[in-house]
């Protein structure tokens, strides 16, 4: 099967590579033809077997990078023989229970003309569920949280003494989530860094996670990508200088107006969010919610409506900041500013990935236009403050009667007490 790509100055197409044909298909299909920047770097050298140790944000492709080369290395040396149940050959640990399922949903496609048997475990659902799917067959890749691998390994379910490719994926994320002495524990039960083959990713390469890197990592190829670049060169970005009782107008007029179909917004507190998310629900915006608050199993229906574009709408905390991946996410908007520069960037990079271009509106009100230097230093350049024009501060009609939602029932009044019981009752 052939796979052209015409060539391109400076960039690198993926049947460059030498790649596995069942590996370029599974490529072509999801429309890939040349490779961003990080996967340029240095998925030739990680086809050699190399470690790694990358710097890259979300956005940027990097779980292509360690998928491809896995999924490379298993097709060029199959094992031969037996392996128990829950056994892996490649064993990939992120923060979180979204970037695990994310990773997962690549994985699947990135190999589905190669036979390998993928399985992700994390907290949140039903525990004895998964353990039934540990037992179900050998494993070729695990991916998994921190926690609750550590847990099916004390139980002697999982077995990690046969690991060839480790990748630790938002290491830095880690530390902040206090995961590393999990992660400790988990690469004691693998074989030494001399015999495996290591692959560490970071949003930044702080002191502490370069220190980390140089413990498991052996002369890894060391690449960084900037997350100027990833914020500024494929994200248009907009900033509308509101009140805060102009937020929510503007951004129902925007969504309407535009005909936006696959918005992404962001506030900094569940209590926000969720309340934000009633509003637009009742005007009659298909809408979810995504937060620490939701159950897993809402969380995950979420997403997939939101991918499935039965929802046009996902309102989530910074819990989906990294590791969310949506294709054709057309507007990511920061309904609030975020409390820190380097999350703006996490945030927006949910838009305009991989190559692709996106929009993104932040809302400044006098509550949190103070953060915007501290954003713009950080990107490296100014940041585009304009008013909303005037159709978008269009008064808002009342929401209709059938999009409100039904009110809890009232319960029945209690009598009050006399006065004077309340005293004696508070005396005693």
């Amino acid at each position: 099967m052939q796979f052209q790509v015409p060539p391109e100055n400076g960039r690198m197409r993926f049947h460059d590579l030498d790649l596995p044909v069942e590996i370029m298909h599974a490529i072509a299909d999801l429309g890939f033809q040349y490779c961003t920047p990080i996967q340029a770097a240095i998925l030739p050298q990680l086809l050699t077997g190399v470690d790694a140790a990358g710097r890259a944000q979300t956005g940027t492709g990097k779980s292509a990078v360690f998928l491809i080369s896995i999924l490379t290395r298993m097709f060029r040396k199959p094992l031969v023989g037996k392996r128990r149940s829950g056994t892996p050959r490649a064993l990939i640990l992120a923060p979180t229970r979204e970037l695990v399922l994310q990773i997962e949903k690549d994985a699947r496609a990135l190999g589905r003309y190669f036979p390998s048997r993928i399985v992700a475990i994390f907290g949140g659902i039903d525990y004895e569920r998964q353990r039934q799917s540990l037992n179900r067959g050998v494993v070729d890749i695990m991916v998994a949280t921190p926690g609750r691998l550590l847990d099916f390994v004390r139980q002697g379910q999982v077995h990690l003494g046969e690991i060839e490719i480790l990748v630790i994926d938002e290491a830095d994320r880690m530390l902040d989530m206090g995961f590393i002495p999990d992660v400790r524990q988990i690469i004691r039960q693998t074989p030494p860094k001399s015999v495996r083959e290591t692959m560490l990713f970071s949003a930044t390469l702080t002191p502490e996670v370069t220190r980390l890197a140089a413990q498991w990592t052996k002369d890894p190829v060391t690449i960084e990508i900037e997350p100027e670049q990833v914020a500024v060169d494929t994200v248009e970005q907009i900033v509308y200088l509101t009140t805060i009782e102009e937020k929510f107008t503007v951004l129902v007029n925007l969504i309407l107006q535009k005909k936006l179909d696959r918005v992404l917004i962001f506030g900094n507190r569940r209590d926000e969010t969720r309340h934000l998310a009633e509003r637009l629900e009742r005007y009659g915006l298909s809408c979810a919610l995504l937060s620490g608050e939701v159950r897993q199993n809402k969380r995950i229906k979420a997403l997939e409506d939101f991918r499935s574009g039965s929802i046009k709408v996902l309102v989530a905390t910074d819990v989906a900041a990294r590791g969310l991946h949506v294709d054709d996410i057309s507007h990511v908007i920061n309904y609030h500013l975020p409390l820190d520069p380097e999350g703006y960037v996490h945030r927006i990079g949910r838009t305009g990935r991989a190559g692709a271009t996106g929009t993104s509106i932040s809302f400044a009100s006098e509550d949190d236009s103070f953060q915007i230097p501290g954003i713009e230093e950080f990107i490296g350049c100014k940041l585009h403050c304009v008013y909303p024009d005037d159709e978008l501060l269009e008064p808002l009609p009342r929401p209709s009667r059938k999009n409100l939602q039904p009110r809890e029932p009232k319960q029945p009044r209690q009598r009050r007490r006399p006065s004077a019981y309340r005293r004696t009752t508070r005396a005693e």
